[in-house]
Formats: structure tokens, C-alpha cells, sequence
């Protein structure tokens, strides 16, 4: 950036003044509150965000020097910024496939044509066409738990839950249906990925053998005698019970497969 383009002293004592404004006013909110999620509240912490970022930035360019605090984020780094009581929402989802086997998925839409009068195989009969049978005749979460019938290999998904400030009208998204993924609106959001089964595998990794007595087997030389004697299948019932499951539920996987 050349010295030319550097913002002025004047601009970041204009950003202080209005990080000082934005002060008053987020106090003045959270002051005069209704409730733990006042949206006005949540709107003066976005506009003392948006300043002290600001200022943060001018400071820098012009001084060399940072502001020392940091606003805190969501967990995926953008704060909502959405009504505090929705009452519509959106269902975002996006799930990518790759084509494993264009033979297995044009022979399932194929299959599926040839009993279906409405089907039919478009794009000179490939995978395109293939995918547009299908799609039209299972829903997509169906395709989504059978896709190695499908020839298909899963990828990455991800499932938002999206406030809306009103329930939108007919028709009025489907000529642009996706220009409204707002991240600031998210309510909840799901990812499944195979980064997070490599986590979980670091997690439960077995631990390393180490050297020791082997009181098991001094244990069992102990009672030897005994076994003869009290060798009842009972005894036995429950061996190895509490281990399946134990880790049930673990990851984001589940909620979506």
C-alpha cells in the first residue's frame, strides 16, 4: 500500500470517537433490557463490534499498534445476528456425492425407467441423465442412506437451521433460492466430514502396551483349585457386557447417516 492510500489521523480519531459511541449505546441497551436475548441488545454488540474492528484496522495501518481486546465470536466465528425469537426458520442443506461407478448409477436409472413412463434418460443416457432420473424419483434422503447402490461415494454435508424475520410468500426464493444463506442467521448448523472421524480416531486410539506383572495370571494360579469346584455358566453371563456402544453417538456423523 503506498503512503498515499494510508488512511489519515483525522479517520482513526473519527473511528475512536464513534468505538466511544458505540460504547454508550451498547450500555444504555443492555442497561434497559427485557430479557437475556434483547435484540436490541444483540444490536448494539454488533455495532460496537463493527467499530472497534474498524478502529483495530486504522490503528494498525497508521500507528503499527492493536486495541487490547477481542469481541467474542460464535463457535464457527460469526456471531448471530438473527431475530431472538424466531418465528420462521429455513432448512439449508448441502450434501456432495462423487461418481464412483457410472455404470452401477446409469444401471439403476435405468432400471428405474423402464418402469416408469415419466422417466426418462436424458444427456444421451450418462451420468447426468442418470442423476436426474434418480433425484426425480427418490427423495434425497433416501439417496443419501442407499448411495453405494447408487454407485455413489459421499463427501462432505452440512445441515443449517436459518431464522427468518417472517415466513417468506409462494414462490417468492425459487427464482433465487440459496442468495439467502445468510451465516449470520444460522441458528444451529451440523457438519459431517471425514476430518472428524480421523479426530476420533486420535481420540480413542488404543494405549501402548507396557511392562509390568501379569496379575491376571497370578490371579488365576490363585484359584485355580477353586474352579473346578464353582465352574457354573451363570459365572459367565455377563463377560465383556458394558463394552458395545460405549461410544455411541460420538461425532457429528450420526445425526445425518
Amino acid at each position: 500500500m503506498s503512503d498515499a492510500a494510508l488512511p489519515t489521523v483525522a479517520e482513526v480519531r473519527a473511528a475512536a470517537e464513534a468505538v466511544k459511541a458505540a460504547l454508550d449505546r451498547h450500555l444504555a441497551a443492555v442497561e434497559s433490557r427485557s430479557g437475556a436475548k434483547d435484540p436490541v441488545v444483540q444490536a448494539a454488540f454488533n455495532e460496537l463490534a463493527a467499530t472497534a474492528e474498524a478502529y483495530d484496522e486504522l490503528l494498525y495501518e497508521v500507528y503499527d499498534e492493536v486495541i487490547p481486546f477481542e469481541i467474542p465470536e460464535g463457535e464457527d466465528g460469526v456471531p448471530y445476528t438473527g431475530p431472538a425469537e424466531p418465528t420462521a426458520f429455513s432448512v439449508l442443506i448441502r450434501r456432495d456425492y462423487a461418481v464412483a461407478e457410472p455404470q452401477r448409477l446409469i444401471a439403476q436409472a435405468e432400471r428405474v425407467a423402464a418402469h416408469d413412463r415419466d422417466a426418462e434418460l436424458l444427456h444421451d443416457g450418462g451420468t447426468a441423465g442418470a442423476l436426474g432420473v434418480l433425484f426425480g424419483e427418490y427423495e434425497a434422503d433416501e439417496i443419501a442412506s442407499r448411495y453405494k447402490e447408487f454407485g455413489l461415494e459421499e463427501g462432505d454435508s452440512t445441515l443449517w437451521v436459518a431464522a427468518l424475520e417472517e415466513p417468506a410468500e409462494p414462490g417468492e426464493w425459487l427464482a433465487t433460492p440459496f442468495d439467502q444463506a445468510d451465516p449470520e442467521s444460522v441458528l444451529h448448523r451440523f457438519d459431517v466430514s471425514s476430518v472428524f472421524d480421523d479426530e476420533h480416531d486420535e481420540l480413542y486410539d488404543e494405549p501402548e502396551e507396557h511392562d509390568g506383572p501379569d496379575l491376571d495370571h497370578e490371579d488365576h494360579e490363585d484359584h485355580e483349585d477353586h474352579d473346578e469346584d464353582h465352574d457354573d455358566p451363570e459365572d459367565h453371563e455377563h463377560d465383556g457386557a458394558g463394552r458395545h456402544g460405549a461410544h455411541q453417538g460420538d461425532g457429528l456423523e450420526t445425526a445425518d447417516r
